[in-house]
């Protein structure tokens, strides 16, 4: 169950018709997951930015570090260039390099890709690498055949598979928001790879659920004995914000500046030990691979980006607690995970005095 399902709301924005990434027009999103054995639990997503070759049709893109201890490979091109020139994947730390050559193998990059990647080394088997380039292409290949607006499966799938988020099961989320028609009626979509975060610092919608819902009523991870050992609240997320606004690559780079306080909402404080990185993309201007000594380009007035700060921020918050609520329990490689149940959430949410309102 997600979390507008039980009633949660996070803002004041409606989301899109998917309350996905997918809900920005021409963005598409397919994974690839491996669970295998005792040991295997990882895989890799692919966003598709558009529904072309962003190798031959870029678009114009930024990014924001939280904190460094992570990787998103190809973002000093994107700093320099502000174009994003490939597909965007997310997976394990240590399969980031064979994610990246294998969308190099691809026609639809051009340049340097965009992979990243949070730890999942509890609950998989890291060091022995299992993805394989053919686990890109079929994620990629997902991603191309899916419909347009299609939903996105979230939790542990795709890249989030061995993900944990606040001491709870935790992997891929998604979310969307729509600004004001008067403002624009722009979209703005999020997905997120949520590894990260302390069970105590957990909030909903400004509530401190994760103080109520301690380890007797949902056990904090077992047996988890990291090689090297990792302190409580180790980890990452990664945040992929896309838009179909007209905006500039300095314009992108603030609204992916907004996504931390989103994480920030949750309860997320970018820990030493935490790579809290974040590409935007926007869609509004097309052709820019194309011929030709100057380019017509189109630039919302910075006046009205507020609104989408707004849109980037809520949708960042859901896109997390969605990630939560779609975990499954999970055992691995080292031990065991447990997932947020919607009752323990609703439960918590009751007792500190604002119960969701279960849509009908």
């Amino acid at each position: 169950m997600r979390a507008a399902e039980l009633g949660i709301a996070i803002g004041r924005l409606p989301a899109g018709p998917a309350g996905a990434i997918t809900d920005v027009a021409g963005v598409r999103v397919g994974h690839t997951t491996l669970i295998e054995g005792d040991t295997v639990r990882t895989g890799v997503t692919v966003v598709l930015p558009h529904g072309g070759n962003p190798g031959k049709d870029p678009l114009f893109a930024g990014c924001h570090r939280l904190n460094g201890n992570g990787e998103l490979t190809g973002l000093e091109w994107v700093r320099e260039s502000g174009l994003l020139t490939s597909p965007i994947g997310l997976t394990n730390t240590y399969s980031v390099g064979v994610v990246r050559d294998a969308l190099v193998a691809t026609e639809l990059t051009e340049g340097l890709p965009v992979v990243g990647e949070t730890w999942d080394g509890g609950l998989n088997d890291i060091r022995g690498q299992h993805v394989r380039a053919g686990h890109v292409d079929a994620a990629l290949a997902e991603a191309r055949a899916a419909p347009e607006g299609a939903p996105v499966a979230e939790g542990g799938v795709g890249g989030g598979t061995g993900m944990i988020c606040h001491g709870f099961k935790g992997g891929i989320g998604t979310a969307s928001r729509v600004v004001a028609a008067d403002v624009g009626g722009y979209t703005v979509g999020v997905l997120v790879q949520a590894n990260y975060g302390r069970r105590e610092r957990l909030r909903v919608d400004g509530l401190p659920v994760g103080e109520l819902v301690g380890d007797a009523e949902i056990p904090l991870p077992r047996e988890l004995s990291d090689d090297p050992p990792r302190s409580p609240g180790s980890g990452s997320i990664i945040v992929v914000l896309a838009t179909d606004a007209p905006l500039l690559p300095g314009q992108c780079d603030r609204i992916a500046q907004r996504a931390g306080f989103g994480i920030a909402r949750t309860g997320g404080v970018g820990e030493h030990t935490s790579g809290d990185l974040i590409i935007a993309f926007a869609t509004g201007n097309r052709g820019l691979g194309a011929d030709g000594r100057e380019l017509p380009v189109r630039m919302l007035a910075d006046r009205h980006l507020t609104p989408l700060f707004d849109a980037v921020i809520d949708a960042t918050e859901e896109a997390i607690l969605n990630a939560l609520l779609a975990g499954t329990t999970m055992r691995g490689y080292r031990g065991t995970v447990y997932a947020l149940t919607a009752e323990a959430l609703v439960g918590a949410m009751t007792r500190l005095g604002r119960p969701p309102a279960k849509r009908t």
